[in-house]
């Protein structure tokens, strides 16, 4: 078995441990560079705990490599970014949540391209003013919204600034149950206060939703998150 085969054998064995710590352990022989690419097909498998714990990988992963070479970390943001452009024949799976995941935890690259992660919800504006990036695929959507959560607890007044609670709630009345429950977690985190009234209809929403939350996922309900947030802005 080749070095990169083994890598991607030994990469899908530890995403599918139960706690972060140990994921972390059993993957601390291999470089950073020896684990992108099995990092970027981890994100898109079949199992919900792989592809959600390939996305903290990836966090730690990209802040290591960014301490080390930061314009090497850039070039592995833009191929994220390049997964979300229609022009790259793909579909970006997975790429918001990692993106989010990394920005997260490095601060320099968070300032370098919050505005690209938050640019998904936006339509773009008239001619001049062409910046939006909106994605129409709720899968995708989710990945952005719950990105947004993930970054609240670490750059809260800097998305409040940006405008990012205005741009999450027409979500709290999408057709889709995970993308309405992940806008009001959000919300929440951002503890944006106006919101409070508008997510009140979700308090009866019983679709399940499934939350990916310090190397756990969740099980749970649109009603649930909406509950908390409320709880949570008052």
């Amino acid at each position: 078995m080749s070095r990169r085969s083994q890598i991607k054998k030994d990469l899908i064995s530890a995403l599918r441990l139960d706690d972060l710590t140990g994921i972390f352990s059993a993957l601390s022989g291999y470089g950073e560079a020896e684990l992108l690419n099995p990092l970027f097909s981890a994100i898109c498998h079949f199992e919900e705990r792989i592809r959600w714990h390939a996305v903290s990988v990836f966090g730690r992963v990209m802040d290591a490599m960014a301490r080390e070479d930061l314009e090497s970390a850039r070039v592995v943001m833009r191929r994220f970014l390049w997964s979300l452009n229609d022009e790259s024949g793909g579909i970006g799976w997975g790429a918001p949540e990692a993106m989010a995941e990394i920005m997260a935890v490095n601060d320099t690259l968070f300032r370098d391209y919050f505005h690209m992660l938050l640019s998904y919800m936006q339509e773009d504006g008239p001619e001049l003013f062409q910046d939006g990036n909106y994605l129409e695929l709720p899968p995708l959507q989710r990945g952005v919204i719950w990105g947004v959560g993930r970054l609240a607890g670490r750059q809260r007044q800097k998305l409040l600034e940006a405008g990012v609670a205005q741009a999450l709630l027409p979500y709290l009345h999408s057709p889709d149950g995970p993308v309405r429950g992940l806008a009001a977690w959000s919300l929440g985190n951002l503890r944006a206060a106006a919101a409070g009234r508008q997510m009140r209809h979700l308090l009866s929403d019983a679709c399940p939703v499934s939350l990916y939350w310090q190397g756990q996922i969740i099980p749970t309900t649109v009603s649930r998150l909406a509950s908390q947030a409320i709880a949570d802005l008052k």
